[in-house]
């Protein structure tokens, strides 16, 4: 495994894989499963899947999804969307699930972060923050698929769930998200600089380049791709890949 890890992001929407742009207009991208036995053949380390629609649209957790994804997954998954309570944790950490991203919850009931990390430890418990720049180049966390503003600078809510007992965040750049055009290293170096937990980079990467900048720039411990990971190119078609280890091996030296 690298010591910088690489991943896929993937999107789901009532059980099928999709991909956004800004958060925005969803592009079916194909059956969760199936992209899932690709990554297994590529023997990727790790895998992100966030489910778009569960919190935002209260459609709850797709259990009979995640069980199909889980039972053909060889490596292990963070999943996020429409977690709620500890109880749910349980069901999902018994289906095979490594870790649980919290992101509407957490910051609707902070507190649930906490009482996560001491049931199950902080190694399983991860924060998701979307993030959006102001037009006075502040950046704010945004809640429901980055349409409302908590108004909280990013930093701030970075620590605040580092002290709850959170064991990794993930950074969504909003203003970044499917748009191939590197991430937002201030954003990165923002939250790297004001926590000493891993930092996971989502949003923005089109290039392998785009991936050690993130690293050696910004400070990210690793780093998600979306876009680069299910569509051949920017403006082409559907296809599911992912950098080869000989590839990504030198980047972050």
């Amino acid at each position: 495994m690298l010591l910088t890890r690489v991943m896929p992001c993937l999107l789901m929407s009532r059980g099928a894989l999709v991909k956004t742009i800004n958060f925005k207009n969803p592009t079916y991208v194909g059956d969760p499963v199936n992209a899932v036995r690709i990554f297994n053949q590529k023997e990727v380390d790790e895998l992100i899947l966030f489910d778009v629609t569960a919190s935002s649209e209260d459609t709850g957790i797709d259990i009979a999804t995640i069980e199909n994804v889980v039972g053909e997954c060889f490596m292990p998954i963070t999943y996020g969307g429409g977690v709620r309570s500890v109880e749910e944790m349980h069901r999902l950490y018994a289906l095979g699930i490594e870790k649980i991203s919290l992101d509407t919850a957490a910051l609707a009931n902070p507190g649930l972060v906490r009482e996560a990390a001491d049931v199950f430890g902080s190694q399983s418990v991860v924060v998701t923050l979307d993030v959006k720049k102001s037009l006075f180049g502040k950046y704010t966390v945004r809640r429901n698929r980055g349409r409302e503003d908590t108004k909280k600078l990013v930093g701030e809510v970075a620590r605040n769930m580092q002290e709850l007992g959170a064991g990794e965040l993930v950074v969504n750049s909003i203003d970044r998200d499917g748009t191939w055009a590197g991430f937002d290293l201030e954003l990165i170096r923002q939250v790297a600089s004001q926590v000493t937990v891993p930092v996971i980079a989502v949003g923005g990467a089109g290039t392998l380049a785009d991936l050690r900048a993130a690293v050696v720039q910004g400070g990210a411990a690793a780093v998600a791709i979306g876009s680069m990971a299910v569509f051949q190119g920017k403006d082409l078609g559907v296809l599911i890949k992912f950098p080869k280890p000989a590839e990504v091996a030198g980047l972050f030296d």
